[in-house]
């Protein structure tokens, strides 16, 4: 069982990061955590899905979109494949599409909101840097923790 995201800020303080950003939940699955995979690209999703394409192992994808909800960068195929191949989760700074669909998918969504808009596909975008939204900063191998109550980071080398 996760350790709820407000009884580990209770435990770390202010050594944990707890996103401002007020994220909607989109997947099936409201509780996820695992080591961060950071993704930093802008209205084009082709590099996020080829990661996913890859083995999870339990961890969760951090996407920093720049906050644009102009298109999304997850749709029902990318969230799908992320779920199959064994991603915890994903959190997406930006929008996604398919929202009935991901709904229904076994893994961990959250994101700015939703438009049917679809992304450019030219694989532009950075993998594994230290992105940063909503006052907290998500390096390559943190421990990222997702539930109702919010979007919290460990420091890397701090496990729960």
């Amino acid at each position: 069982m996760l350790t709820p995201t407000a009884d580990l800020y209770d435990r770390y303080g202010d050594e944990l990061g707890s996103c401002d950003t007020q994220l909607r939940q989109f997947g099936a699955v409201r509780a996820f955590a695992g080591p961060a995979v950071t993704v930093r690209c802008f209205e084009d999703n082709a590099l996020l899905k080829s990661i996913v394409a890859e083995p999870g192992e339990g961890r969760v994808l951090v996407v920093d979109g720049g906050g644009s909800v102009h298109t999304a960068l997850m749709g029902d195929l990318i969230a799908g494949t992320a779920a199959e191949t064994g991603w915890a989760g994903v959190v997406i700074n930006g929008a996604v599409r398919d929202v009935t669909a991901l709904a229904a998918l076994p893994i961990g969504i959250k994101a700015l909101g939703a438009n049917p808009r679809t992304s450019a596909k030219t694989e532009a975008g950075e993998r594994d840097v230290p992105v940063e939204f909503g006052n907290c900063v998500f390096t390559p191998g943190a421990e990222v923790h997702s539930d109702d109550d919010g979007v919290v980071v460990l420091p890397v080398g701090v496990r729960e």
